[in-house]
């Protein structure tokens, strides 16, 4: 059986909570985590039509993007329409999970899913947000289990350099130790100093990921007593944050970059400020509202800076500064849900029993358009 429980740590190894802004609400928010889960839907809000949708398609586990629960509750009010939400979710056994910013940070998340699509390539961080601590991890391992323990603790994150997974180093000594009373010795005798060809297996460990890595080492070491060690290390791990900057892969007028833009989201129209001759070659994005980045985009050397919610005073500002903008809508980052599916797809063989995995058919957009 697998249950949201299952289902929230196989996510959250790709979107960690700890990713998220402090002010951000993200995580469980409606139902347990021992509920069992057959069929999951991704959603980008919980509004009153997905949740009919979930309850359609007998969905156990809503993840979205928006939290539903966002700004704190007081009081549950059925008539209201926050509390007649959450009344149904209840009624129909129906969990909410939210990844808000986080899933806006994390590498392969909202920004670089936008990115991706609207081709610009070579990308890096526009705002840092977090920076990934590193450990060096270091096991003494017998002879006999060098591979288990190796290969269990890569399958659990450890050695990840770069685009290289499972990376170590291994030295061969000789480790002595002497079991005393009460104990059951894997090799060795009660009362005698046992020498035993051992193994040093030196690795590296994202911070996220230590206890994970620790247990699968416990798991797979046959001795009672694992001998490890633990040190942070000074060198920057994986940095981590808001937005996107890189560059297309040939420059091109403001206006024919907005056409491909519109054509790539599925959009029908967007706003846009600067000349539409202008030629855009750095482009920076950041899914959502982003209007208080506008100086970091500028910083960061764009021509054009993507967002949403973008406000009178601040588009006249930026165009005066002469950073083009385009507005393609908060709603774009519906692309979650294909990319959040996708995650899931690949990963189905991690959880207990496989689920069925659906992307909401719906539109949360409140605009129309003409």
């Amino acid at each position: 059986m697998t249950t949201v429980e299952d289902v929230i740590t196989l996510f959250e190894k790709w979107v960690p909570k700890h990713y998220a802004e402090s002010w951000d609400n993200v995580g469980l928010q409606v139902g347990n985590k021992k509920q069992e889960v057959k069929k999951l839907l991704i959603s980008l809000d919980v509004v009153d039509l997905v949740v009919e949708e979930a309850i359609k398609k007998d969905v156990d586990l809503i993840i979205a993007h928006h939290p539903l629960l966002f700004k704190g509750l007081k009081i549950i009010d059925t008539l209201e329409p926050k509390g007649h939400i959450v009344q149904k979710l209840l009624k129909h056994n129906i969990a909410v999970y939210a990844a808000h910013t986080n899933l806006d940070v994390v590498n392969g998340g909202i920004n670089d899913l936008l990115s991706e699509a609207i081709e610009i390539k070579n990308t890096s961080v526009l705002i840092p947000t977090v920076e990934e601590k590193l450990y060096k991890f270091i096991v003494y391992v017998p002879s006999s289990h060098i591979k288990e323990i190796t290969a269990a603790i890569g399958e659990a994150g450890a050695g990840h350099i770069g685009n290289y997974s499972h990376c170590s180093f291994q030295s061969i000594g000789t480790g002595a130790f002497k079991p005393l009373e009460g104990t059951n010795p894997f090799i060795g005798t009660q009362g005698e100093i046992e020498r035993v060809e051992e193994y040093k297996l030196e690795t590296i460990v994202k911070e996220s990921q230590l206890s994970t890595v620790l247990q699968a080492a416990i798991s797979a070491h046959p001795y009672e007593e694992m001998a490890y060690d633990l040190f942070p290390l000074a060198i920057k791990g994986e940095v981590q944050g808001l937005g996107r900057i890189g560059k297309l892969a040939h420059p091109m007028t403001l206006q024919e970059y907005c056409d491909l833009v519109k054509e790539k989201l599925q959009i029908s129209s967007l706003r846009y400020v600067g000349k539409p001759d202008k030629m855009i070659e750095n482009v920076a994005i950041l899914g959502g509202s982003g209007k208080e980045y506008i100086t970091a985009a500028m910083d960061a050397g764009a021509d054009l800076y993507i967002t949403g919610d973008l406000t009178f005073h601040e588009a006249q500002e930026a165009e005066e500064a002469g950073l083009c903008l385009i507005d393609p809508g908060h709603h774009v980052e519906e692309i979650m849900k294909e990319g959040v599916k996708k995650y899931f797809m690949d990963h189905l063989n991690a959880l207990p029993d496989k689920i069925d995995i659906i992307a909401s058919g719906l539109s949360t957009d409140p605009f129309r358009y003409r």
